[in-house]
């Protein structure tokens, strides 16, 4: 037997301990994270406050002072509006611990979490029992494996935030999106605006009390009022083109994933509901293709033969009538296409202006007749010529025939065919 040791961090691995690349490895963490201030950091997670600040100082020390006075007092009310619920939300979704009432009730985080063994469980949640945190937990809760705890009406876990989004703090997560939408797309008008003024009209961005000690439009001043430093003015429009990339690229970002998130709120689902329907579904790629279907009728509108009455189309075949194969394309329907029976319609009308003297064939009472053509071998039938008709030669031959005359000897010779066929069924 195997011991297995809680605390051996092999038994965590869920990648082939035998690997050239350490990055597939991944080890669980000993004991439960309490939220995203727990160690260690995510880069992520360092990387987002970094580019926060590096917003706020260029945005609030260097462009907006230089804007005119009444849009000066605009941008410090709404950007620092944005920035403030930014921040506040931001740290609300990084401090509030996500995990089940259950594990939040325990408040025992300092233990070491056990190691999962498949051979006895199937999953780590079963029966609303989580087999780690050994508690019982609510019917939407997840163990995250990055925080190894169960997290109440579990979202996804956020690198940027280093915590999971769950219910608790799901609103502040998305209060963040929105305000770093807002905040950064009031910054890039700024720093465009000063960029465009720069070149059109510097006096504007030049009404501060400060600008008089300055000789000449070269230099430019920044952190004002407070702590005004001189620049240059190419300075000022390189960092102010670093800031608006920068910017964009944030912009570009966040409104996907918010827009993500406004679709997830009106399907009412989260984004592990969401990444679970997408693998259960079947990518359309590899849908088979289903072959269109065959007309299940052996016969065509050329091999049809003129009929005496109109077809009705939607009346179905007596009993007497039969279903046969014919060259191996299945049986013939109930039920006639509409486009041989408009077809038939058409010749039906032909022939009575042709023929108003009378018709040689025969019509059966209360059944549609099919005449079949010449050639087509039933029940031991063969094609015989009328006698004292003439015989229909090939199109490469030397007579000549009327097309009238042919077309009253096939349709004799398919209706006297099909007459004697029906005699012969049982």
């Amino acid at each position: 037997m195997t011991n297995l040791n809680c605390f051996g961090r092999h038994r965590r691995r869920t990648a082939p301990q035998f690997t050239d690349s350490r990055s597939e490895l991944f080890s669980r963490p000993l004991h439960s994270r309490i939220n995203g201030w727990s160690l260690p950091l995510h880069f992520f997670q360092l990387l987002a406050l970094i580019i926060y600040s590096f917003m706020a100082i260029v945005g609030f020390g260097i462009y907006v002072p230089l804007l005119p006075a009444p849009w000066s007092f605009a941008a410090y009310a709404l950007m620092g509006a944005a920035f403030v619920l930014h921040l506040v939300t931001h740290m609300a979704a990084v401090t509030i611990d996500p995990a089940d009432l259950s594990v939040r009730t325990r408040k025992d985080y300092s233990s070491p979490m056990p190691v999962f063994d498949n051979t006895k469980h199937q999953h780590v949640i079963h029966n609303l029992h989580c087999m780690l945190c050994e508690v019982d937990v609510g019917p939407k809760a997840k163990h995250c494996s990055s925080c190894n705890k169960c997290i109440a009406d579990f979202d996804h876990h956020c690198k940027w935030l280093n915590n999971c989004v769950g219910g608790r703090n799901y609103w502040f997560f998305f209060i963040t999106i929105c305000s770093a939408v807002v905040g950064k797309m009031l910054l890039v008008l700024v720093v465009l605006f000063v960029f465009i003024e720069h070149y059109v009209n510097p006096s504007v961005l030049r009404t501060a009390p400060q600008f008089q000690t300055v000789k000449g439009n070269v230099s430019w001043l920044v952190f004002l009022p407070t702590a005004p430093l001189e620049t240059s003015s190419i300075s000022l429009l390189a960092l102010a083109f670093i800031t608006v990339l920068l910017a964009l690229a944030a912009l570009l970002l966040l409104c996907h994933l918010l827009c993500f998130h406004i679709y997830l709120l009106s399907q009412g689902i989260s984004t592990y509901e969401y990444i679970i329907r997408k693998r259960q579904s079947p990518n359309a790629k590899e849908k088979e293709q289903v072959p269109p279907a065959l007309p299940s009728d052996g016969v065509t509108a050329q091999s049809l033969g003129p009929l005496e009455s109109p077809v009705n189309c939607d009346a179905p075949l007596s009993s007497r009538s039969c279903t046969f194969k014919l060259e191996e394309r299945g049986p013939t329907s109930a039920r006639l296409p509409e486009p041989i029976c408009a077809e038939l319609e058409e010749v039906n009308e032909e022939r009575r202006l042709e023929y108003s003297s009378g018709s040689p064939a025969q019509v059966i009472a209360a059944e549609p007749v099919m005449s079949l053509p010449v050639g087509w071998n039933l029940s031991g039938m063969e094609k015989k010529p009328a006698e004292g008709r003439p015989i229909v030669q090939d199109p490469l031959g030397s007579s000549i025939m009327d097309a009238a005359v042919v077309h009253q000897q096939l349709m004799t010779e398919t209706q006297t065919q099909y007459l004697g066929f029906t005699e012969q069924m049982p």
